[in-house]
């Protein structure tokens, strides 16, 4: 199923992104470095437009910069494989694996880590808006000390 949401200006940053890191695996390293540039630009833009850096775009932004800058070195630019693959998946299909990630952090949950939460988590179908709605609700659970 297709996701192309071109009328939201989220979609645009991550088209551009894609772009760039495109250009940066074919061979032009500028790409790199003009990518990162944006995801910081997108991270402040979405940081005031959330009113905070809690909000989970941000925190999605955020570790998608960290992964960035992880692969810049030289020797490491083979990682910059992944970010474009997964950007290009999140933009056609709607599938973001960084989001799916960061809904695993513990602050982004109610449930314990399992591997249903696991496999539900990457598994499920991709939702418009971010993967916290599209993850079952649980019931909270008991914590006895």
């Amino acid at each position: 199923m297709l996701m192309i949401d071109y009328k939201e200006i989220s979609w645009w940053y991550w088209l551009v992104t894609a772009v760039l890191l495109t250009a940066g695996v074919a061979g032009y390293p500028w790409g790199f470095m003009l990518a990162i540039g944006l995801t910081v630009f997108q991270l402040v833009h979405f940081a005031i437009r959330e009113h905070g850096i809690a909000a989970f775009p941000v925190q999605v932004r955020f570790w998608y910069l960290m992964l960035l800058l992880l692969a810049f070195p030289e020797p490491l630019r083979l990682i910059y494989w992944i970010p474009t693959i997964g950007t290009w998946a999140q933009l056609i299909f709607g599938y973001c694996t960084m989001a799916r990630c960061v809904s695993l952090f513990p602050w982004n949950r109610s449930e314990r880590f399992t591997f249903a939460l696991l496999k539900s988590t990457f598994l499920s179908r991709p939702v418009r808006g971010n993967i916290l709605q599209g993850l079952p609700v649980s019931k909270p659970t008991s914590t006895s000390t």
